[in-house]
């Protein structure tokens, strides 16, 4: 069984596509990638169809990440096709969880700054206006939440 994961931020050109290529290089290196369809998205459609932000693919490829995704709008139906579905902070969850307001979906729905282990943070910043110090942090923090994620998506907790 493939396990789909998405992860969303506000435009899909930085924090998003550098999750998925940190889960990805995870997975390459865990021997896991056979198991999971990884892919990211935006809540906002400003940058559809672009690459990810040169500032964010060079801090990432000198962590030996390659962020390959362009960028796209999040939609309704990627609500029901993915089963994990990873926000960068509060906006991003808000957002992503008005595409339901059933409400049916929103278990699949959840920030992904609660997995970071060794850093305490409420959300993953948005380094887009800042220097390289915000892309180099933004990276931290995503190496440590995808880590613990995939531990646990490989590895569920016990009761």
């Amino acid at each position: 069984m493939t396990r789909r994961i998405l992860f969303v931020c506000l435009g899909n050109i930085c924090r998003s596509p550098a999750a998925e290529g940190v889960f990805l290089k995870l997975l390459e290196s865990r021997g896991l990638g056979d198991g999971f369809a990884v892919d990211s998205a935006g809540t906002g459609a400003w940058h559809a169809g672009e690459r990810a932000d040169p500032r964010m693919r060079a801090a990432a490829a000198d962590r030996g990440i390659t962020l390959q995704s362009i960028a796209r709008q999040l939609t309704a139906r990627d609500l029901e096709v993915f089963d994990h579905i990873l926000t960068m902070d509060d906006d991003n969850l808000k957002q992503t969880r008005r595409l339901d307001p059933s409400g049916h979906q929103h278990h699949r729905i959840r920030p992904l700054a609660p997995y970071c282990r060794r850093h305490r943070v409420q959300a993953i910043p948005d380094p887009y206006s800042g220097g390289r110090e915000g892309f180099e942090h933004v990276l931290d923090l995503l190496e440590d939440a995808c880590d613990a994620l995939l531990t646990e998506l490989v590895v569920p907790p016990r009761p």
